[in-house]
C-alpha cells in the first residue's frame, strides 16, 4: 500500500527556500488574488462601468503590453539556454533539479517569475472591463487565466520548483511573447488590425503547446517507467492540456473554420 502511494505521489521534501518568496509562503494571498479576480470580471466590474463609458486604455495597453514581450522574451530565452543549449534537465525523466545543483537557484528564480508573470496575466482581463469589451470575457480566457495561476502555486507547494512542468513555462512564454506583441501591434496601430493576417496562427501555438504537454507525459509514461516524476503530477497534466486542447480547438473552429453567416441583402 505504502508503496504505491509513494508511486503514485512520489512527493520529495519541501524546498526550504520557498518561504522566503513573497506570496509562496502561505496560500491564502493568491487565494485572495484569484477570488478578488473573479468578483471584479464577473460581478463588481461590470456594475461599476455599468453607467460609465469604456475608459481609453491606449497608452496602458501599449506600455503593459510591450511590458509583457519583454518579460515573456527574456523568461523565453532562458528556458531555451538552461534546456536546450546547456540543459539542466534529462528530457526523458524531468525531476527537478537536487538542492545542492549549481543551477538550482537559477531554476528557483525562473520558476518564480513565471509564477509572478501569471497574475501579471490577470490583468488582461480588467482591462477588457475597464473597456467594457465583454465579448471577450469567455468561459475559455477565465478558465485559462485562473488554471495557469492557481495550480502553478499548489505544483510549486506539493512538488517544488522546476521538473517536468518546466515544459510548461518553457513553451507558454513563447507563445505569449508573440501574443503579446501582437496585441501592442493592434493596439498601437489599430487600423492594421484587420490586415495582421497571423492572430489565428497565435492560437494554433496555442493548440500546439497544449497538444506537446499532453504528448509528454505519455512519452514517458511508456518509454521511461523508471522515471520518479509524481504519476499524480502526469494525470494532471494529461487532463490540464485535454481541456485546453478542446477548448482552443472550439474556439478555433468558431472563430476561423466555421462559415459566416451571410447578411441578408434589403430590397429598396
Amino acid at each position: 500500500m505504502n508503496t504505491t502511494v509513494e508511486l503514485f505521489f512520489g512527493l520529495p521534501p519541501k524546498d526550504p527556500e520557498m518561504k522566503h518568496f513573497p506570496l509562496l509562503g502561505s496560500h491564502w494571498p493568491l487565494t485572495t488574488i484569484i477570488a478578488v479576480y473573479l468578483i471584479f470580471i464577473l460581478k463588481l466590474g461590470p456594475k461599476f462601468m455599468e453607467n460609465r463609458k469604456p475608459y481609453n486604455l491606449t497608452y496602458v495597453l501599449n506600455f503593459y503590453n510591450i511590458f509583457q514581450v519583454i518579460y515573456n522574451s527574456i523568461l523565453f530565452g532562458l528556458s531555451i539556454y538552461y534546456m536546450i543549449i546547456n540543459p539542466a534537465y534529462d528530457w526523458s525523466c524531468m525531476m527537478h533539479l537536487s538542492l545542492d545543483h549549481p543551477e538550482k537557484n537559477m531554476e528557483r528564480w525562473l520558476c518564480y517569475a513565471y509564477f509572478i508573470n501569471k497574475i501579471i496575466d490577470l490583468l488582461d482581463t480588467v482591462f477588457f472591463v475597464l473597456r467594457k469589451s465583454y465579448k471577450q470575457i469567455t468561459l475559455l480566457h477565465v478558465y485559462h487565466h485562473v488554471l495557469m495561476t492557481s495550480p502553478v502555486y499548489w505544483v510549486f507547494q506539493f512538488y517544488g520548483f522546476g521538473g517536468q512542468y518546466t515544459t510548461l513555462g518553457f513553451l507558454n512564454t513563447g507563445v505569449h511573447a508573440v501574443m503579446y506583441f501582437y496585441y501592442f501591434i493592434s493596439a498601437r496601430y489599430p487600423e492594421l488590425k484587420g490586415s495582421l493576417w497571423w492572430k489565428k496562427y497565435i492560437t494554433k501555438l496555442q493548440l500546439l503547446q497544449f497538444i506537446i504537454l499532453f504528448i509528454q507525459p505519455i512519452y514517458v509514461l511508456l518509454f521511461n517507467p523508471g522515471c520518479k516524476f509524481p504519476l499524480f503530477l502526469h494525470i494532471l497534466q494529461l487532463i490540464v492540456s485535454t481541456s485546453m486542447v478542446t477548448m482552443f480547438s472550439r474556439f478555433y473552429y468558431l472563430a476561423y473554420v466555421k462559415p459566416k453567416p451571410q447578411k441578408s441583402l434589403k430590397r429598396k
